[in-house]
This record gives structure tokens, sequence and C-alpha cells, in this order.
């Protein structure tokens, strides 16, 4: 039996596609999310499967999940934390509550995540957190205060995780993806950072990154020997300039 493989943010996107690939070579899997009719939909057909909604700002109720799909399968060698939300808008006249939910869903879920399964790798000497970032944890973009601020933080908190447990051949590891295919955009209020967003869309032919391909390079980097560690991959449609 291979390991047990987590993924937060499962139900569409990137944690959706990330779960297919990894479940066709034979993974046993827990998809976490908020919307559970959604992660059934995912779950459909697949075969050593445990789904659970959980909100990643919830430490107990998240480690429950973790534990519960741990005394089926064993312990988690593969943390992808990639639940996150971006909320767009300008801080000048941004809802405080909007900056607040990103940090902690895009922040305090990563550190939530790699806490309740680290110390069992640690003790293993074996295991995997990859982090799900993005080109705006590298650079800035307008509209995108908060969200960068947040995405710094996944680069900050990545790399400094990785340096502490290197010497427990604990691997700490990153994507980040530039404007791709997801649901990201359907919770955003300011109609002003939409229309942007979708001229900038335009401005790159309407083509961005299709979430199967970033799910190709988690598996890749996950796949690498545990002694190798990619510790960053930035990948975005070609036709992106930013």
């Amino acid at each position: 039996m291979k390991k047990l493989v987590v993924i937060t943010g499962a139900s569409s996107g990137f944690g959706a596609e990330i779960a297919k690939i990894f479940n066709a070579d034979g993974f046993p899997l827990l998809l976490l999310g908020r919307r559970t009719e959604k992660l059934a939909e995912v779950a459909k057909g697949m075969d050593n499967v445990m789904i659970d909604s959980v909100d990643v700002t919830d430490y107990d109720q998240f480690e429950k999940a973790i534990r519960k799909a741990e005394a089926k399968y064993g312990k988690t060698d593969l943390l992808v934390n990639n639940a996150g939300v971006m909320l767009l808008g300008n801080v000048q006249n941004q809802n405080p509550q909007e900056w607040q939910t990103m940090l902690d869903t895009n922040v305090m879920g990563v550190l939530n995540g790699t806490q309740i399964v680290l110390n069992d790798m640690r003790e293993r000497e074996h295991g995997t957190i990859l982090n799900m970032s993005s080109i705006a944890g590298r650079k800035t973009f307008v509209n995108h205060a908060a969200y960068v601020a947040s995405k710094f933080g996944v680069h900050g908190l990545s790399e400094t995780i990785r340096e502490e447990n290197s010497a427990k051949n604990v691997r700490i590891m990153m994507v980040a993806p530039g404007a791709a295919e997801t649901e990201l955009l359907t919770h955003v209020t300011s109609k002003s950072a939409l229309k942007d967003y979708a001229a900038w869309e335009e401005s790159m032919g309407g083509v961005v990154l299709d979430p199967k391909h970033v799910a190709e390079t988690v598996k890749f980097m996950y796949d690498m020997p545990q002694e190798v560690n990619i510790r960053e991959v930035d990948i975005a449609a070609t036709r992106q300039d930013s």
C-alpha cells in the first residue's frame, strides 16, 4: 500500500487535479475542503479515499480529520497545503475582514497543517509538505496588497521551515503558480479589481494556466527520492508577462 497523501482545498482547481493524479497512481487520499458535495464529486469512482469538511483555520477540526485518515491508511507522507483564498481589492477601500480571511486561510491554515504532520515526519525522517503559494509570493500586483502579503508569508515560512527540518530529512516544497483556471476569483467583491484582472487575462490572449499541469508538477516533485528536495517551482502560462 502506498503512503497517505492529504490535500487541502481539494474540491476544485489545483487540489482536485492533484487528487486525480495521485489517485491514478494508487495513493490513498484524504481530501479536505469546506464543500462536502464538491469533494464527493472529486472523489467519485476513486478507491482508498476519505473526504472531510474542514476549515483549515480550525486547528482541532483539521487535526481530527488527519488523525482519522492516518488511523486507516498510516501516517501522512505528503501534505499539500493548497487551500487558499484570493480576495482582490485596494487597501484604500477594501473591507479589512477580507484581509483577515486571506491571512487566516493562506498563512495560518498552512502553519496549522504543517504542525499537525511535522513531528511524525521528523521522527520517521521521512515525509513531504508542499505549500501552494503564488507568483504573488515573489512579486507585487496591483489590487493584490493583502493577498501578496499572505503569499510572501507562505514563501517566507516555507523556506524557514525547510531550513529547520533539513537535518531530519523532511522536505518542505513550494509551488508558485501564475494566473490559472481556478475558482479563486469567484469570491472577489471588488468590481474594479475584477475588471482589471479580466483585462490582464485578455492581454495574455485569454490563455491562463491549466491546473492539470500544476498537478503534474507536484507529482514530479514528490516522486523525486526523499533525499532530493525541489524547493520551489514557479509555473505560469508562457504568455503571462508578469
